[in-house]
C-alpha cells in the first residue's frame, strides 16, 4: 500500500501554543526530507485526536508557493518564515 501517511508521536507540552511551537519546529527539522509536507503538521490533545489544531497557515500563493508562517501569524502570508 503507498500513498501519504500520518505519524504520530506524543509529546508533553504546557498549553496549544507550546505544543504548536513544539511540533513547528520538529516539522521543519525534518523538512528536508521530499517524503515531509511540514505545511500540514497539526497538533491535538491525547485524549481529543480527532480535532486537529495546524500549525502552518499553507494557504496557496502565487507561483504555487504555499504560506510558510505560523497559523496565527497577522501580517501577510509567505513563502519563507519571517526573521
Amino acid at each position: 500500500m503507498s500513498g501519504r501517511f500520518v505519524a504520530h508521536l506524543a509529546f508533553t507540552a504546557a498549553d496549544l501554543a507550546a505544543a504548536r511551537q513544539f511540533a513547528g519546529t520538529l516539522a521543519r527539522s525534518v523538512s528536508f526530507l521530499s517524503e515531509v509536507d511540514a505545511g500540514e503538521t497539526t497538533v491535538s490533545a491525547e485524549d481529543e485526536q480527532c480535532v486537529h489544531h495546524r500549525v502552518f497557515c499553507d494557504l496557496p500563493l502565487p507561483g504555487g508557493r504555499r504560506c510558510v508562517r505560523r497559523v496565527d501569524h497577522t501580517d501577510a502570508c509567505s513563502p519563507r518564515p519571517q526573521r
